[in-house]
């Protein structure tokens, strides 16, 4: 992750079912953070883990259902175009493009698993943290 971080590359996490599922949730989610990871596409998420990636920052997507990586042809060595908007809402349906390594594009829809507004603001603001400190300086 730190030869991508260096060249200013964000990185992207596909996954399976109950993303997130074990004991150090909150670290796993500020792992994530401090590696790069701006955003991860799961087939699932684990409730807590979920919130914890909004609260760090990192976008949590979700395959629609009956979609995975594997039922797309993903392997990982895609680049990925999220197409994020100023108008971000709470459970959107949002369009993905994934280019391959040749050139071949695969497009998906994936729902945004940020789940209400408050943390759709958590999100803009680079997660809680941030938002606390904006809140904290504007007052």
């Amino acid at each position: 992750s730190l030869k991508y971080k260096d060249a200013g590359t964000p990185l992207v996490v596909l996954a399976g079912g109950d993303y997130g599922m074990g004991s150090s949730r909150d670290w796993a989610a500020k792992g994530t953070f401090l590696l790069g990871i701006k955003a991860v596409i799961a087939t699932s998420f684990e409730r807590i883990h979920r919130s914890n990636l909004v609260g760090m920052g990192v976008l949590p997507l979700q395959f629609r259902d009956g979609e995975s990586r594997e039922e797309l042809g993903l392997d990982g060595t895609e680049t990925f175009d999220i197409e994020l908007d100023d108008n971000l809402k709470p459970g959107q349906a949002i369009r993905v493009t994934a280019t391959k390594e040749n050139g071949t594009q695969v497009l998906f829809t994936v729902q945004c698993r940020i789940d209400t507004p408050v943390e759709v603001e958590y999100y803009r603001n680079g997660g809680i943290l941030h938002k606390v400190l904006r809140d904290l300086a504007a007052s």
